[in-house]
């Protein structure tokens, strides 16, 4: 029996291996395997937006197109009937006065206040951490909660009349007078959403370089010319970003009316969204409803995009 040499082992042929097929390597390339990875982790959240999103947007809209009576079982096509009623329903430029006022006082009084205590309790003084858990437990409380004691206090006989007795003044009936109503709801919105927006602001503030304050003395820079000088162009994403959500929420409110003014007295305080509820869930024109929810939208749409084209004009980083 031969025994195999060195020199018959090395020029035996190569017993030759399957490759793989060329179009399993064209498909799976390390590129596409990373983008299919990308796409699986974003999977959850693109379902969660077409579910809960896009989708209650377009059946929103179709319904718009609809006049549809739940109790008596009727969903008939209405075209742009529900829009023409929107033209000249009368009771819509009050709404939408109201609801101008409404967001108008909200952001105005929520980001003044929220800075001027951010500015505060960025301040080393004792006692800064308990008051920042003050400011802030009313964002964690129920909202509808928050309401019902607010309302119990501002009633005519209520917490704020009786203290202000104590000091000889007599308190107006708050949530039924017309020129109090809007202010009442305003202050419950703002108390309970301010420490939001404090917390937001007072994370800006602590990224601001002490270094540029410290240059600012040195040029002879008083505290307010810093303020608006460093401290608000610092923080100018944090303050577009806080106006953007508080814009948002403002557009939306709908428990603070319902609980304290049903939109009254009158229709001083029937901001859009309840209004949208009147008409869809009181009077059941889920058409002419659905049609207010297309305009609530588009409102939102449109001042989003407006503050976020504007933000190159004021915004750090943004010119």
């Amino acid at each position: 029996m031969a025994i195999p040499t060195k020199a018959s082992v090395d020029t035996a042929p190569a017993v030759p291996t399957e490759a793989p097929p060329r179009t399993a390597r064209f498909i799976w390339t390390s590129r596409r395997r990373d983008q299919l990875a990308g796409y699986l982790f974003i999977a959850p959240q693109l379902i969660g937006s077409a579910v809960f999103v896009f989708l209650p947007l377009g059946l929103v809209f179709w319904y718009s197109l609809h006049e549809w009576n739940v109790l008596a079982g009727a969903f008939d096509y209405a075209g742009a009937a529900n829009y023409q009623h929107l033209l000249d329903d009368p009771a819509l430029p009050g709404v939408l006065t109201a609801t101008g006022a409404f967001s108008a006082g909200l952001v105005a009084f929520n980001l003044s206040l929220a800075l001027l205590l951010a500015v505060l309790l960025n301040q080393r003084m004792r006692g800064t951490v308990l008051f920042r858990t003050l400011f802030f437990s009313p964002v964690v409380v129920s909202l509808v909660a928050w309401t019902i004691v607010w309302g119990f206090l501002l009633q005519d006989n209520g917490g704020i009349n009786g203290a202000l007795q104590l000091v000889g003044v007599d308190g107006p009936n708050w949530l039924r007078g017309e020129a109090t109503a809007m202010l009442s709801v305003i202050a419950v919105q703002v108390f309970k959403n301010v420490g939001l927006n404090m917390v937001l602001f007072l994370a800006a503030l602590q990224g601001v370089p002490h270094e540029l304050y410290e240059a600012a003395s040195l040029d002879g820079a008083g505290r307010l010319r810093q303020f608006w000088r460093i401290t608000v162009p610092m923080i100018s994403p944090t303050i577009l970003l806080t106006s953007i959500i508080t814009v948002v929420g403002s557009l939306q409110v709908f428990a603070q009316i319902a609980v304290l003014t049903q939109g009254g007295p009158g229709t001083s305080t029937t901001v859009l969204v309840y209004y949208l509820y009147q008409q869809a869930f009181q009077f059941h024109q889920f058409g002419y409803g659905a049609t207010l929810s297309v305009l609530l939208f588009a409102i939102v749409l449109v001042l989003t995009i407006v503050q976020w084209q504007l933000r190159r004009r004021w915004v750090f980083h943004e010119s």
